[in-house]
């Protein structure tokens, strides 16, 4: 069996969610920790303004989610059959949604009773868990070479950018 290849296009927009996720998993946990702590706070707070940090990753992820839902939905279709894929593609969409219904201020005013919160909490759970099953998954399907599959630089010859619009008006002429 060769070498597992992933396409271009899927390489580049998770390697860019899989550099954003953590840090907007890890600026909500130090919201949480600061603002909110009914189950536990952080020993250590730093210092900083972490709700306009949060937010900030948040609007960066929010047009790279969408892009890696449209193309999950599309041309990775076959990928979501994968559960923990789809979970962690649902718990994404899940924290930008709830992510674009918060306020910044209701939790600087303590109002931590707001349902686009409580489901903001909800959706850093359901990451934590659906990432560490999409990691495990990888893992027993095809080992360190599927995982390290995501991180080959070469890109086959037609799988090239200018290939992109091909492959998903190829996609879009055969799903209709």
């Amino acid at each position: 069996m060769g070498r597992p290849y992933q396409p271009s296009l899927l390489r580049l927009l998770h390697g860019a969610m899989a550099l954003l996720m953590p840090l907007a998993w890890l600026s909500g946990l130090i919201v949480y920790s600061r603002y909110d702590g009914r189950w536990g706070r952080l020993i250590w707070q730093p210092d900083g303004n972490w709700i306009d940090i949060h937010g900030s990753i948040g609007a960066l992820l929010w047009p790279l989610a969408l892009l890696f839902s449209l193309y999950a939905l599309s041309l990775g279709r076959a990928r979501l059959n994968q559960p923990a894929n789809a979970t962690a593609l649902g718990a994404l969409a899940l924290a930008v949604g709830s992510g674009k219904l918060m306020q910044e201020d209701w939790l600087r005013q303590g109002e931590l009773q707001h349902l686009a919160y409580h489901l903001h909490l909800l959706a850093w759970l359901l990451i934590a868990l659906a990432l560490l099953w999409h990691l495990v998954g990888v893992l027993r399907r095809g080992g360190p070479a599927l995982a390290m599959s995501m991180f080959q630089i070469s890109v086959h010859r037609r799988d090239q950018p200018k290939h992109w619009p091909e492959q998903l008006y190829r996609w879009f002429r055969r799903s209709n």
